[in-house]
């Protein structure tokens, strides 16, 4: 099986959610399905039907969590150290070409939101970013043409 690179506070958030499944979610559910079950016939109840869809989502997201939480390689970025960009960096950037700044942490798949400035370490500035420096460019290639990055700063938080 395959190791799943994830920060401490991605992996702390995903144990979290799984114990919202598991605690708040999965049994919430199932008293929807009961209460659902009361009201009669099952082939015309969109109750019934919308609660068994719900409970198969529930279902397939704690198996999912269960398996990334069970290959996770935790990596405390806090603890890390050097000039070169790495998995766990938080990363400020320059456009190039708009001259607009931008901060980014490079995490693993499960943790990835862009719109929080997590930026996947499979995406392909996460990739074109690995083993810069401060002061470096970079050029990368995407949906609405090549952009070109300045390496600000390289922390480790």
């Amino acid at each position: 099986m395959e190791k799943v690179p994830i920060t401490k506070a991605g992996y702390d958030a995903l144990n979290a959610e799984l114990k919202t499944m598991k605690d708040v979610e999965r049994p919430g559910i199932i008293k929807a399905i009961s209460e659902a079950r009361e009201h009669g016939d099952l082939s015309e109840n969109a109750e019934y039907h919308s609660a068994k869809e719900r409970q198969g989502f529930i279902e397939g997201r704690i198996k999912e969590l269960e398996s990334i939480i069970s290959r996770a390689d935790v990596i405390e970025p806090g603890k890390m150290t050097g000039d070169t960009i790495k998995f766990g960096a938080t990363v400020e950037l320059v456009d190039e070409e708009t001259d607009e700044e931008r901060s980014y942490q490079i995490v693993g798949e499960p943790e990835a939101d862009i719109a929080n400035g997590k930026l996947n370490m499979r995406s392909p500035l996460a990739r074109a970013l690995i083993g810069k420096e401060e002061g470096d460019s970079v050029e990368v290639v995407t949906p609405g043409g090549t952009r070109s990055y300045e390496v600000l700063s390289i922390r480790y938080v």
